[in-house]
């Protein structure tokens, strides 16, 4: 019970803040970026959770998989190439990673992997499509991928932390 509130509490939230991440062009606007959107704050915490929930080698290889199709997706949109039902895909995958996390739904590694590179690569179009006009792509994008990165990092931690301290039960 605990479990579907805390869920339902997270998409309200994020269903109701305004899309202030889409602004700047520098690196340190494409590091801030990722820490402003609700929607990709929680998916990418939940990537790294569940990463490190699997454990072995999924604590960085499914986090490893997000961002190497987050960064296919950017520099798919930035070469115009367009990607099917984006926003939703996004908003899918707060639900799904996030629902994988609170569930402790386990699977092979290589799965896991194609289940976080497909909502990836829909995060990653998004923020291509709608990088500032006047940002150099690899040095906005540079600061976007660490900070992807290091989210996913804090939510391992997180999970790791909690699974030790038997604050969630394995």
């Amino acid at each position: 019970m605990k479990r579907t509130a805390l869920l339902a509490a997270l998409f309200a939230l994020a269903g109701d803040m305004p899309a202030f991440a889409h602004t700047g062009a520098g690196i340190t606007s494409g590091f801030v970026h990722p820490f402003l959107g609700a929607d990709h704050l929680i998916a990418m915490l939940a990537v790294g959770a569940w990463g490190a929930m699997l454990g072995g080698r999924a604590i960085w290889a499914v986090p490893a998989a997000f961002v190497s199709a987050m960064t296919l997706g950017g520099a798919l949109a930035m070469a115009g190439i367009g990607l099917p039902f984006v926003e939703i895909a996004i908003f899918a995958s707060m639900l799904v990673l996030g629902g994988f996390v609170l569930l402790r739904v386990r699977m092979p590694v290589s799965a896991g992997m194609t289940v976080v590179g497909l909502f990836a690569l829909a995060h990653g179009h998004a923020h291509g499509a709608e990088m500032p006009l006047a940002a150099n792509a690899w040095i906005y994008g540079f600061g976007f991928v660490s900070a992807t990165a290091l989210i996913h990092a804090l939510g391992a931690i997180a999970a790791r932390f909690a699974l030790k301290t038997r604050a969630v039960r394995a």
